[in-house]
């Protein structure tokens, strides 16, 4: 009995801090290069990680302007969750982005710094 009151009051703490709101993001050195690849040869793609490597901040979703409508840009975002290119979180009912910056450098040096410093052609 003592176990299911402390499972029920740590699964309250979480809702209390909107942990549950956060998706899964893959562990980066579990993420093979041809993955990450793949997920950058949509020029949309491309766009919302070149946004977020500019931003000053976390990005909001709706905060990148994309040629795209909604649901086509929530299917970008996740693609880009799951190479490991992004972490994404709630504030309130936005869904922010952050550009796992550190971590892609580390595991993949100079993919992000040489793919935003190359404009793209059209």
């Amino acid at each position: 009995m003592a176990g299911g009151r402390s499972t029920r009051r740590a699964v309250a703490a979480v809702r209390r801090t909107g942990q549950e709101r956060v998706p899964p993001h893959p562990d980066i050195g579990e993420i093979a290069l041809q993955q990450l690849l793949e997920a950058l040869v949509d020029p949309v793609r491309r766009r919302i990680v070149g946004e977020l490597h500019a931003a000053d901040g976390d990005l909001a979703c709706g905060a990148i302007d994309l040629p795209v409508g909604k649901s086509t840009a929530t299917h970008h975002f996740h693609v880009l969750r799951e190479a490991g290119l992004i972490r994404q979180y709630y504030v309130g009912t936005s869904r922010m982005n952050s550009l796992r910056r550190e971590e892609v450098d580390e595991a993949f040096p100079g993919l992000l710094a040489a793919l935003v410093a190359r404009p793209e052609r059209g």
